[in-house]
């Protein structure tokens, strides 16, 4: 009894210990909830404590956390470099660098844009330039990796590769879109052995997420035109809905939300919003419309029924507008523009935004109207990325330097 009493112990603090992980882009189950330690309120007047901060090169990849680790993926001149920091202090741990030749068409940042993943003792990165890498977690050592532009025949698209890997078992699901039924493709996460590749769909710039369903695994992808379901097993497909914005010249990038049987999916350029209910064989639309939430890049997050995320394109027309939206029937609660646009983390009862003008800014995830809580400046005003929580610490980062915000209870 004793034995058993010990096991289980062990085994709820390694449960505890995982839930306060960031390993992946928007979090362990890949919606932006937070599921660690309970975030400290009020913050102090000037602000949340900073723990360390980090110069960085550019890119917009997002950091990611594990074990008391930070991962952090940029580009300095032509290298991509993979870091892995302590997390109390920023101390670093190992280094690896990969040489790159991407060039942005427009300009804008020539550093990646795919949040690595970590899983099974290992950090999987896919760089702008379609490079995949697997790497040791412990040591940085590299294990293997895959050129997606040269081995799969896929274009960079308008502002290069920037799916965020995803793990599902032994599998890497990536949104690649190679020619000649390489859309979408599983590599075996040891050895980077292609599994199954299946589609030509164009890729686009959102990530997969994996969900159960109805009882069955779904592995879904917002690609180029539609949205595809996949058994990540094996690469069948369960069901395709075609949708996407209505302009070629567009960016698809929020991840599908995933509530019970429903899936809603989301984007700006005239596509607008939809939720659809998954049934046998396929799916049936509940709503759709472009008035309620057309999410550009950041994924909306979704809590007690409730969809929060930003309203409107960032490059054009109006600054978009901070929205909370009802999932089952669309209708919009309450909107404003007193947050500026940016990465969102569900913690608790709590909203944390990290916008592009560097502010950190707490709104109470409440239907029944916008509430303020705390706001301070921790960035430059130049950021794009999606933050991380990892054991009441938040890692964000601009175009220069990656910081570390202690949010925990003391």
């Amino acid at each position: 009894m004793h034995l058993r009493a010990t096991i289980a112990v062990l085994t709820l603090a390694s449960l505890s210990a995982a839930a306060a992980d960031w390993p992946q882009f928007l979090g362990p189950t890949r919606n932006a909830a937070y599921a660690g330690p309970e975030v400290a309120e009020p913050w102090p007047k000037e602000g949340p404590p900073m723990a360390w901060q980090k110069k960085l090169g550019t890119g917009w990849a997002g950091p990611v956390a594990a074990g008391g680790k930070v991962i952090v993926f940029h580009r300095i001149a032509n290298e991509e470099l993979v870091e892995c920091l302590d997390a109390k202090s920023g101390r670093e741990l190992w280094k690896q660098a990969f040489p790159t030749h991407y060039t942005d068409r427009f300009g804008f940042d020539n550093g990646p844009r795919s949040t690595p993943c970590i899983a099974d003792g290992r950090v999987f990165t896919f760089g702008a330039d379609g490079n995949v890498h697997a790497l040791d977690f412990a040591t940085g050592k590299s294990l293997w990796s895959i050129n997606a532009a040269q081995d799969f025949t896929a274009d960079q698209g308008f502002f290069g590769f920037a799916c965020s890997p995803l793990v599902e078992g032994n599998r890497l699901l990536l949104n690649i879109g190679g020619k000649s039924g390489a859309g979408l493709v599983a590599f075996d996460t040891a050895t980077g052995k292609v599994l199954w590749q299946v589609r030509d769909d164009e890729a686009s710039y959102s990530s997969p997420v994996a969900a159960t369903i109805a009882g069955q695994r779904h592995a879904l992808f917002f690609a180029r035109h539609q949205l595809v379901s996949l058994d990540p097993a094996n690469g069948k497909v369960r069901f395709t809905f075609p949708w996407g914005p209505k302009m070629q010249a567009s960016v698809s990038a929020a991840v599908p939300v995933v509530s019970g049987d429903s899936v809603f999916i989301s984007a700006g350029y005239g596509a607008g919003a939809a939720l659809l209910r998954v049934e046998a064989g396929g799916v049936k639309t509940i709503w759709s419309g472009e008035e309620q939430l057309t999410a550009q890049y950041v994924t909306p997050v979704l809590r007690d029924g409730f969809l929060y995320g930003f309203e409107g394109r960032v490059d054009t027309g109006p600054r978009p507008e901070l929205r909370c939206v009802e999932l089952a029937t669309g209708k919009v609660r309450w909107s404003t523009d007193r947050v500026t646009h940016g990465g969102i983390i569900l913690a608790g009862g709590d909203l944390l935004i990290t916008s592009d003008t560097g502010e950190l800014v707490r709104v109470a995830a409440d239907p029944k109207a916008f509430a303020e809580k705390a706001r301070a400046q921790i960035l430059g005003r130049e950021g794009r990325s999606q933050p991380a929580l990892a054991d009441g610490l938040l890692l964000a980062r601009d175009k220069t330097k990656l910081v570390a915000v202690e949010l925990h209870r003391r």
